[in-house]
């Protein structure tokens, strides 16, 4: 079973190499042929040596001096040799290490606009580390053996010329050193059988450790504020640990192996010194023929670490390329149609929005069924449902995050899904409940690739309720908001947020609960601010709170993931018993921790009179 797992690791490695080698051909076939160079001006080094042996070396034992010619012929020799060779060994590294960055390169490429094609139900499937892993160390660790790849392509070109070299020297002296040319195939299988499972392993390891700690850094909020850091660190911990064990594994089959391959080509040059040496007693060969011979053997060790160095990096370069291989291959990307609503820089009139018996599943659990409704252009509409009715999916269907398993979602008519490429980037704007800002300035995170000037900025801060917090920045428009924007709080950050969208000037405002955060006034002059405006937008908004239901022209009610009742605030409130527990619920909810609020404040002011009273006291007496 082994032999066959390593056979198969095998064969994929290979198709792996070749997939390579046909992308870079031109850079590949550069690399080699430098390589070769190397690994012919190795072999003639050792004949410029046997012979600058013969004619310098031993001439000036025997008879005290040396000849002009031939030291300087000597010197040319073994001085040219190297040159020749250092160039061929900068010439293979550099061009071995642009093939890989390369292919690297594209993977990463590949992976990121797959990423981007794929549409956001494939990506609720896979955990963001596994993503980022398959996008950096996956991506890395698939192309790994291209590095040494062009090295031990052109060291079978230095055995070749190496052997031939030995057989035309001395045929004897050479069988005499190939006889080691078995025991080292065979050693090599069994390290590659040894080591295959156990780097596939270490690679897979890699990424689970990436997931664990990508997820621990996502959820610090919620790791500190629970107090799991111990919990997280353990976890952490017992993946890390394994990963440990299995590169310590991995190192020690290297550990026993690389000495073995190193020390058999040793041996065979003890064994040609020892052939060559009675040989050389009987007059069959010269000194300078035994000295080219040996030190053509002293090169074997380091061609075959070099075949051993690709082979070794075989299993992690297909645990790698497979992953990758799952992303690209990937099915689900959304395909759009020709239409095309406007450039987005252009005022447009507010988008009329239809929903026509859509639904939408996680799998087996169905969250929308057969909703239908209408919001007219202009209007403003209210999402209200109790948690789990299937708002904040619905939302993501109007902005086209996911598209509905039946059913259609018009835009003025049209279905969502034939609207050309960065269409809806172009008419609808979504403000979704996670508000997520970048490490960049505040214009940065408003403007957010869009060539918006300042006072387009501050018209949609004034909108969004934000202009006043951000003039009194340090830099105004151009401070620095923090990793998430750390440096704002809650409210500050969804303001932002909304001011991202609005400076888009979109045809279909979608917020998904996005004032939460927001205090009940201001979330009030945002949404007045939001229909008074002179390029005012279709408004769906999903909303708890009864002033913010209110501000509504009508609203939808949602429950089980269907369209219950739909109405006015007052209406529904009159007729609906669901709808009129839920908000009034909430608005119950919000005035008693309003009433603890102003107790918790007259307490606070009792304790401190009466600190004042005694403080006074004590000065009197």
């Amino acid at each position: 079973m082994a032999s066959k797992v390593t056979s198969a690791v095998m064969r994929q490695g290979l198709r792996v190499l070749g997939v390579a080698i046909r992308t870079e051909k031109a850079v590949f076939a550069l690399a080699v042929l430098a390589s070769a160079v190397y690994g012919g001006m190795t072999v003639a080094s050792a004949w410029a040596l046997g012979w600058a042996t013969q004619n310098v070396v031993l001439p000036t034992f025997a008879q005290d001096q040396v000849a002009a010619g031939a030291l300087w012929t000597g010197t040319l020799l073994i001085v040219g040799t190297a040159l020749l060779k250092a160039l061929g060994v900068a010439g293979r590294r550099i061009l071995a290490g642009v093939m890989q960055y390369r292919m690297q390169a594209r993977s990463r490429r590949d992976v990121s606009k797959q990423y981007l094609r794929l549409p956001l139900s494939w990506h609720h499937r896979h955990p963001t580390g596994q993503l980022l892993s398959n996008a950096s160390s996956d991506a890395e660790a698939a192309w790994a053996p291209l590095a040494p790849l062009p090295m031990a392509v052109g060291v079978i070109v230095m055995l070749v010329t190496a052997a031939i070299a030995m057989l035309f020297t001395d045929p004897t002296l050479a069988l005499v050193g190939f006889l080691i040319f078995p025991a080292i195939a065979v050693l090599n299988l069994v390290y590659q059988r040894r080591l295959s499972p156990l780097a596939t392993r270490a690679q897979q390891l890699r990424a689970e450790v990436s997931e664990i700690a990508h997820e621990s850094f996502d959820g610090a909020l919620v790791v500190k504020t629970l107090g799991r850091e111990d919990l997280e660190t353990e976890r952490f911990r017992r993946r890390a640990h394994e990963l440990r064990d299995a590169n310590i594994a991995v190192g020690r089959v290297r550990g026993l192996f690389d000495p073995m391959l190193e020390a058999l080509p040793t041996i065979g040059v003890l064994a040609v010194l020892a052939v060559g040496a009675m040989r050389l007693s009987t007059g069959a060969i010269d000194s300078g023929d035994l000295v080219q011979v040996a030190y053509l053997f002293t090169l074997l060790a380091f061609p075959i670490r070099a075949l051993g160095w690709v082979l070794a990096e075989l299993p992690r370069s297909v645990v790698g390329w497979e992953r990758v291989q799952a992303v690209l291959e990937a099915t689900g990307s959304m395909e759009y149609g020709s239409v095309n609503p406007g450039p987005a820089t252009t005022s447009s009139a507010p988008a009329a929005l239809e929903i026509r018996g859509v639904s939408y599943s996680y799998g087996e659990a169905e969250v929308l069924h057969d909703v239908t409704f209408d919001v007219p252009a202009g209007r403003t509409v209210a999402l209200v449902g109790p948690t789990g009715s299937g708002k904040s999916t619905l939302v993501q269907l109007l902005a086209r995050l996911v598209d509905p398993g039946t059913g259609q979602v018009l835009l003025d008519d049209v279905d969502v899904r034939e609207l050309a490429y960065g269409g809806i980037a172009e008419s609808v704007a979504l403000v979704p409940q996670q508000t997520f800002l970048f490490d960049d300035t505040v214009r940065g995170n408003v403007a957010l690739g869009i060539d918006a000037a300042d006072e387009d900025v501050w018209a949609a801060l004034r909108l969004a309720q934000a202009d006043g917090f951000v003039a009194r920045l340090s830099d105004g428009l151009g401070t620095r908001v923090g990793e998430r924007g750390t440096s704002l709080s809650g409210g500050q950050r969804q303001r932002l947020a909304l001011a991202r969208a609005v400076v888009r000037r979109p045809r279909l405002l979608v917020l998904d609960d996005a004032t939460s955060s927001v205090d009940p006034q201001v979330e009030a002059r945002i949404l007045y601010g939001l229909r008074d405006a002179a390029e005012a937008s279709t408004v769906v908004i999903v909303a708890y709170r009864m002033a913010t239901i209110a501000l509504a022209d009508e609203v939808v009610y949602l429950d089980h993931g269907r369209v219950v009742d739909r109405g006015t605030h007052e209406e529904l409130l009159a007729r609906c018993k669901g709808y009129r527990n839920l908000v009034t619920a909430y608005e119950r909810e919000e005035a008693e921790r309003a009433a603890i609020d102003v107790l918790q404040e007259e307490r606070d002011g009792e304790e401190r009179d009466v600190a004042e009273l005694d403080e006074g006291e004590e000065v009197s007496a």
